[in-house]
Order: structure tokens, then sequence, then C-alpha cells
């Protein structure tokens, strides 16, 4: 079926995006797996192309495009040229709203502008050593000191988190936490007392630096304060849904490739003097997968379309988030067995797919945890 969802500037932007991949990205993703990190000169250059910051408004060097579909767009082709390492996608989509919609005049003239050209990195630390998912058990905590805030406590699987010069922090501002007493603070670069660990070794997604975070004493100015004083809790739900929608849109866009390709390579491939693909189990396993991707990119377009308009909820964002990315999953497997040996290769795109996506159905909200959102909304 031929997607209605898009209008000539989106082809015209997904252009862009694929030749800034082809000139900035994909000539050196080989050595950034290697280092476990990707250069800051690609931060760089993806703001100087207009990808970082799509959201935000002109005088803060932004591209002021709230339309959700040009961020589809990216995370498609990072997908599909199997990039993840660059991560514009937690850049722009999930840690982007919290600065355009919290933060006061004053941060927005000192962040948004780096935040747009690729000078500043960011991250988000919410997940700790005992608190995954349940962000009731966190125990890194703030103390009220007069005119600035002492930060203590440690943060775990932080995504840009060797790479990142601001750290949006979730920490207990009360001593109970919970819903009602955790904030936002923003750590940057610099501040005494904040340390990153190792970059952690992750079975995919090499490039993409993944690190645990420290905080002794941390002076962290009471004008670092993001959003509400203890309102951390509605302000990380009000975002969430952006969040999967992302996950979401890269898990679909994952499956239909994965599918691109081991066509091919079943067309291509021969076992006992014929094609694969015309042995009638291996054309069984293309019809399912192919109309599997067909019904949920109907289902994901959909939200994509009602997400640019405001109009998606959190139910529905779950929704798109656990299905794609468990379909993306299965996918990867079976493309993965069709592929045989060669599919177990690192050479072969098929075995990277594998191990990249896996991380899909946890982080995010685990499958799980979209489950019982879902749930809940129907037995309440």
């Amino acid at each position: 079926m031929k997607r209605q969802i898009f209008t000539p500037e989106h082809d015209a932007f997904r252009e862009t995006v694929r030749t800034f991949l082809a000139k900035e990205v994909l000539p050196h993703y080989e050595q950034w797996e290697k280092d476990g990190i990707v250069s800051r000169d690609a931060w760089l250059a993806a703001g100087r192309q207009g990808l970082l910051g799509l959201a935000v408004p002109e005088e803060y060097g932004g591209g002021a495009e709230p339309d959700f579909r040009y961020s589809a767009v990216l995370a498609e082709e990072f997908t599909r040229a199997g990039a993840a390492g660059l991560a514009l996608g937690l850049h722009n989509d999930i840690i982007g709203p919290y600065l355009t919609s919290l933060a006061t005049d004053e941060q927005k003239r000192r962040w948004l502008p780096g935040f747009c050209s690729g000078e500043i990195i960011t991250a988000i630390a919410m997940t700790e050593p005992g608190a995954g998912s349940d962000l009731q058990g966190i125990r890194t905590s703030a103390e009220d000191r007069g005119d600035h805030w002492v930060l203590n406590g440690s943060k775990t699987f932080i995504s840009n988190g060797i790479l990142a010069d601001l750290v949006i922090v979730v920490a207990k501002t009360t001593p109970e936490g919970g819903a009602r007493g955790l904030s936002l603070l923003v750590v940057e670069r610099g501040m005494e007392g904040f340390e990153r660990g190792r970059n952690l070794d992750k079975i995919g997604q090499k490039s993409q630096d993944t690190a645990e975070l420290f905080f002794h004493d941390v002076r962290v100015p009471k004008e670092n304060l993001l959003g509400e004083l203890d309102g951390a809790f509605v302000h990380l739900m009000t975002n969430l849904a952006q969040e999967r929608m992302g996950i979401a849109v890269a898990g679909i866009a994952a499956a239909e490739h994965l599918l691109e390709i081991t066509t091919q390579y079943v067309k291509e491939r021969e076992a006992f003097g014929r094609p694969l693909s015309k042995l009638q189990h291996i054309r069984f396993e293309i019809a399912e997968m192919a109309t599997e991707c067909a019904v949920t990119r109907t289902f994901l377009d959909r939200c994509i379309v009602d997400h640019s308009a405001g109009e998606l909820d959190a139910v529905h964002a779950s929704m798109a988030k656990w299905w794609a990315t468990e379909l993306q999953k299965r996918v990867a497997d079976r493309c993965l067995q069709l592929h045989g040996g060669y599919g177990y290769m690192t050479e072969y795109r098929v075995a990277k797919a594998f191990t990249d996506g896996r991380i899909q159905t946890i982080y995010g909200g685990t499958t799980e945890i979209m489950k019982e959102i879902i749930g809940r909304s129907i037995l309440s």
C-alpha cells in the first residue's frame, strides 16, 4: 500500500536525511562502532544540516516545525541505515520537549542555541541500578541548600552518557520521593562532583555511548530546576508518549527493512539446486512477515498522524510501542534464520539488526509495562 501521510515537503526532507547519512555517517560508522562512541563532529554536522531542534523555535536556531512526521522520517531513515549510534531521536524527540515546554526564557537562551547547533549534546537520567521502569523507586536525591541543590546518587544505562554536556536528572526533592516528590534538575558538564563511569559494553548499538553517571555532592544552581518543583512525575508522564512513538516508528521501519533484504536474499541464495524462494516454507514465512508488517504499518501511520495533530493518547502510544517492537524482534529472528549460517555473521545486515534491535522492547518502557498501562485503562 502506498503511504498517504507524507507531503512533498516531507519527501524532500527524507532526501536531505539520506544525503546526510551517506556523507556524514556511513563512511565513519564502522570506526564509531569500534570506538564505542560517535564523533562530536557528526553532531555538529547534524546541526549545520538542520537535523537538530526540529521543533525548537527559530529564535533559538531551531526548525520551528512541531510536525512529528519529520521526526518519523528521521527515525525511519536512520533505522534503515543501521545507524543507531547517532541518537538524534533521543536529543530531538525525548529531551527537546522538556526544554521547549518547561524551560524558563533564561534557560532557553542558555541551552537551546547549542542544542540546535550540536554544540550541546543532551541526555536524560532516570534509570538507576535499583529502579528501572519504577520511577517510585528512585533514590537519587537533592537537598535544598538555599540558593542551590546538593545532588547525590547514581544512574545507569544512560544513552549519550559519555558525550552529554547537559543531563536532565530525575531526583527526589522530598524525603518520600514518589509521584509527588520528584524534580528535574539539569546537570551540566564540568560541575564538581559529577562523574561518568565506564562506557557500558552492550551486545548491540555499539557506537551509542551508554554510561553510568555518579553525583557526589554536586552543587546544582536553583536556576537549573526544570519545570515545577516536585512536578517531575507529571512532566515525565506527559512526554513519554512521544518517546514511545519514536521507538515504535523505528521498530516498524526495522521490520520492513529486514523483510526487504531477506526477500532479496532468498531470491538469490540457492539450496538443492534452486533458489530458496521456490520452497513453500520460505514463501509462507515471507507472506506472514509481509502481512504483519503491512497491518502494523497501517496502525503506526495512523498514530503518527494523530500524534502530529496532538491527539494521540498514552494508551495508543503504548500499544504502538509494544506491538511494533515485538514485531521487530520476531522479524529479526525469523530473517536471521532464513539467512542460515550467514545470518550469524556480523558482516550481514541482519546480524547487526538482530543485536541492535533487541533493546527496543526494553527501553522507553518494557513490553510488560506497556501492557500494564493498556490493561489498566481498559479494566479500571
